[in-house]
């Protein structure tokens, strides 16, 4: 067995395989356990190394430490960041616009995933998609950025359902104004 994972992977070498096979990551509920086991210091060392390796590590660690406990204030800083993106758009053509629009829409995912509430993902989807609605030149004429605009309306409406009735009401008539005519 093992010779044939070796001829599967020519190019590792014995020591690279084994590796490979011991640095398998633990489940959710495996680290859930350590982490409870772990005193009060131990924790503090192991979120600050863990902020060291990735940018985003340390993003999320911001979003829960500071702004987690006021979201209107988180959404309106995001909503500046997507004005600043959109500020910086390269429109000398439809593929530079296209590339730009990917970006911000990854970013705004990203941001929409630190604070995991539907009321944040739909508002900042439906500021995305009004800017995106607003842009000049207009979307209507490209194909892509129409695609990825009607996915967002559809990915909207999806999360509006889950909300509670007063919000979905409020949401879906924000949702009219973003529908082309």
């Amino acid at each position: 067995m093992v010779l044939n994972q070796l001829k599967s992977f020519k190019n590792l070498s014995r020591a690279q395989l084994k590796l490979k096979r011991e640095m398998k990551a633990a489940t959710v509920k495996e680290l859930k356990t350590a982490l409870s086991n772990q005193d009060k210091e131990e924790l503090i060392t192991i979120c600050l190394r863990l902020s060291r390796f990735k940018k985003e590590n340390k993003e999320l660690l911001t979003y829960l430490l500071y702004e987690s406990e006021n979201e209107i204030n988180y959404i309106n800083s995001v909503k500046r960041a997507i004005d600043d993106e959109f500020d910086k758009v390269n429109r000398k053509s439809y593929y530079f616009i296209k590339k730009s629009v990917r970006k911000i829409l990854k970013t705004a995912k990203k941001y929409i995933r630190y604070s995991q509430k539907n009321e944040s993902e739909v508002e900042i989807l439906i500021y995305f998609c009004q800017k995106l609605k607003e842009f000049k030149p207009t979307i209507e004429k490209n194909i892509v950025l129409r695609n990825i605009y009607v996915r967002q309306l559809e990915s909207i409406k999806n999360t509006i359902k889950h909300l509670h009735e007063d919000l979905q009401y409020d949401y879906l008539e924000k949702m009219e104004e973003l529908n082309f005519q």
